[in-house]
């Protein structure tokens, strides 16, 4: 498989190792200071794209391996407000798209468990509330993580007792739907609070609670490795196909 790294950062590198060690090539490697090279003369022959860059830049960069013809895999996280824009882009052109706000195997059993457990405790009736942590490196400035948002969008889709989410971020300069006192928060608002510090690579925590116990659900990466895995396995499952798909789908 010949394969594009877009975004030749520390994801990058590590999507590269994974790559060669699984006997593709990379080709063609996109960073910041040859954007330009993002081209339809430069794609060409290009088997599958591999994109983790910023949320400013995600949009276009996908736009442009879907123009191009070329199947793309994006994790980038913090533009997804515009996912179901460019999915039916994808759909009208032919391409073929695989997006995941994370690619590790266990952060997608996670949204498994995390899914069935909110339809219990719906079910129940029971009156726990629901929080959700995440914890990253320093060098992670949005907020929440894409994964932390997964959780919460698909707890609320089946809690009846909650309606939206809200972003208790101290120092976090790019965070959405902020709150600055997590207490303050009301009845129906699923609170994540986000935190970064030192080189963490991600823990992510479910926590219901009610008076009288407490269930925790959390997932902690050792290292970028796994997520690297998960994206390059995408990818070769990507390559041939057209079409939008997710971890369900390579993981039904």
């Amino acid at each position: 498989m010949k394969t594009a790294i877009i975004g030749y950062g520390r994801m990058g590198r590590e999507i590269e190792r994974v790559l060669l060690e699984r006997g593709h090539e990379v080709v063609l490697k996109i960073d910041a200071e040859n954007r330009a090279d993002l081209c339809p003369e430069r794609l060409r022959g290009i088997d599958a794209a591999l994109e983790f860059t910023t949320p400013a830049t995600a949009y276009d960069n996908l736009r442009a391996c879907i123009d191009a013809g070329v199947p793309v895999v994006s994790g980038t996280t913090g533009w997804t407000d515009r996912l179901a824009d460019l999915e039916a882009y994808c759909r009208a052109h032919e391409g073929a798209l695989f997006y995941a706000s994370n690619f590790s195997l266990g952060v997608n059993l996670l949204f498994r468990l995390n899914r069935r457990l909110a339809e219990w405790i719906d079910r129940l009736g029971a009156a726990y509330d629901l929080r959700i942590g995440e914890v990253h490196h320093t060098r992670k400035l949005d907020a929440p993580s894409g994964t932390a948002i997964t959780l919460a969008e698909e707890a609320i889709g089946r809690l009846a007792a909650k309606t939206r989410w809200v972003n208790h971020a101290p120092g976090i300069e790019r965070a959405a739907h902020r709150i600055e006192d997590p207490s303050a928060a009301a009845a129906d608002e699923l609170v994540i609070e986000s935190l970064r510090e030192g080189d963490v690579p991600g823990i992510h925590t479910l926590t219901y609670e009610s008076a009288d116990d407490r269930i925790e659900l959390r997932h902690t990466i050792k290292n970028r490795r796994t997520l690297a895995l998960g994206a390059v396995v995408a990818a070769e499952f990507l390559c041939g196909r057209k079409g939008v798909f997710t971890m369900d789908d390579l993981l039904p």
